[in-house]
């Protein structure tokens, strides 16, 4: 026998040691890995730790917990089509006492360190253990590569769907095992919390539930059976979002719930040629596992699995993780984020090679996804701009303000909460007022609305003052500028980060 990082082996054929199941790792073992991987993503997200400008989806998710926190309701009086279990987390985070913003960092580190340990896990499954741990820290790098490096959705949801795969490969490696349905519920459950977080888990969902009905079809069991277990399976999948719309609807916003949640997405206009470059850069950007998961076999030995479906679950989690990543046809960089769970767990092979001649593989995927997490941050500081610039430019608001309303026609959503002063409109995330692609898919006329918030008369009104807007709302902004021109005189500039904008205050009367 052999002990080896708190787990058991016995010597096995092909080079591995056979594993023992994964729920006979010791807590101590996985503790201590939690805290290596803890260490080495806040290490290397130092560079941003703290910054209240990472990414604007983050910092609307913290001023949506935030207002709900003080009686507005997520969907009625502040508008998104995330679901409402992304903004619960959010508002549970708000519950530890501290800088918020330093809070939900240190949530999103840990939940990737959590998802770095399932990573190293599942790859113990077809590697070596010593693979199986940079295979996790191969997903703490490369994050960040896809601006996931602290509170994007998938930070949080790819741990509960890496939790999920981890019972499903469990549930394959037992032949005829008696509680197969009890732990699809169980799976199940975890990929309708994810859903609630993202709905694009939904591709996910549906091939970890047709993996579980083709392991019951393995397994001899009757039509009838099989299509109660398939019903009781997709029922718990469904559970949290039936159960969140429930509670909407009690209080009288079911409408609302549905129209931002399911209607909104399939209202929203196509991106166009802007999309397409994004989709180029994105298969480019992940050529090293492209590399380490398709090319790599074809030119060296892989040690075989501990058992053999394992590789055959783990290929098709990662081809449904594509699928959802094509299907929406936007191509953001962070929608590639769950992609890299299940390719971080195929490249473990690859990772410290025996071999020196074969290592190179190996070493690219490592060096690549440090180095572009590293850059990728470093664009997002030089970009968005630095903590300190953040708190001059809600000064310089905070300085205009008389009681009134803010209102930001362009910017950053975490304005609205450091300057903490009323939003003349349930539309806080500006893309959705002044995009063309979200036009429609708003619930209300964009034109009416910019026009109804400035009638309104808000204190300050902030514009962006650069050339190349992306995809712009010719009419809303034709409705700010006019407003602007006749009731607002421009009283200072600011540049945060690359970015330059325009302040506006009331013009002074009598």
């Amino acid at each position: 026998m052999q002990e080896l990082a708190g787990a058991t082996y016995v010597p096995a054929a092909g080079g591995l040691p056979a594993r023992l199941p994964i729920s006979s790792f010791g807590l101590s073992g996985a503790w201590l890995t939690f805290l290596q991987y803890a260490a080495v993503a806040l290490a290397f997200r130092l560079i941003l730790f703290g910054n209240p400008v990472v990414h604007v989806d983050e910092q609307f998710y913290l001023l949506v917990a935030d207002r709900w926190n003080h009686g507005a309701l997520p969907f009625v009086d502040i508008w998104d089509r995330k679901p409402i279990g992304l903004f619960l987390l959010y508002r549970m985070f708000l519950l530890v006492p501290g800088d918020p913003v330093r809070i939900y960092q240190l949530f999103g580190i840990a939940s990737t360190a959590a998802t770095a340990l399932v990573v190293q896990r599942l790859a113990r499954e077809i590697s070596r253990p010593s693979s199986a741990w940079l295979a996790g820290a191969v997903y703490i790098f490369a994050m960040p590569a896809f601006s996931c490096a602290f509170g994007q959705a998938p930070v949080f949801y790819n741990l509960l769907m890496a939790l999920a795969a981890m019972l499903l490969v469990e549930a394959w490696k037992r032949p005829e095992a008696p509680h197969l349905v009890m732990r699809g519920m169980a799976i199940m459950l975890l990929v309708g919390l994810a859903l609630q977080i993202k709905y694009s888990v939904l591709f996910e969902g549906i091939a970890f539930g047709l993996m579980l009905l083709a392991r019951g079809w393995a397994d001899v069991w009757s039509w009838r059976r099989l299509a109660l277990a398939g019903l009781a399976w997709a029922l718990a999948a469904l559970a949290p979002t039936a159960l969140a719309y429930g509670w909407f609807a009690a209080i009288g916003h079911g409408p609302e719930f549905l129209q931002a949640n399911f209607i909104s997405i399939l209202q929203r206009l196509p991106d166009g040629n802007a999309s397409w470059p994004r989709l180029a850069t994105q298969l480019i950007a992940l050529t090293p596992f492209w590399l380490a998961v398709l090319v790599a076999p074809r030119f060296m030995a892989m040690p075989r699995p501990h058992h053999p479906v394992v590789p055959a679950v783990l290929r098709t989690w990662a081809v449904a993780a594509v699928i959802g990543y094509l299907v929406f046809g936007t191509w953001y960089d962070h929608y590639v984020a769950p992609m890299l769970t299940p390719l971080a767990v195929l490249s473990a092979p690859v990772l410290a090679r025996p071999v020196p001649a074969e290592r190179w593989f190996g070493r690219f995927l490592l060096v690549a996804s440090a180095v572009g997490g590293l850059a990728v941050m470093g664009i997002q500081l030089k970009n968005r701009g630095t903590a300190d610039q953040f708190e001059a430019m809600t000064q310089l608001i905070r300085s205009e303000m008389h009681g009134g309303c803010f209102y930001q026609f362009d910017g950053e959503p975490g304005l609205y909460r450091s300057v903490d002063a009323c939003i003349p409109t349930r539309y806080a995330f500006s893309i959705h007022l002044n995009t063309w692609t979200e036009a429609p898919a708003i619930g209300v006329d964009s034109g009416r609305e910019v026009a109804r918030i400035m009638i309104s008369r808000p204190d300050v009104v902030l514009v962006g003052e650069w050339t190349e807007v992306y995809m712009p709302n010719h009419i809303t902004r034709a409705v700010v500028a006019d407003f602007l021109a006749h009731d607002y005189e421009r009283y200072s500039e600011f540049v945060l980060g690359t970015h330059h904008f325009g302040l506006y205050r009331l013009k002074h009367t009598g």
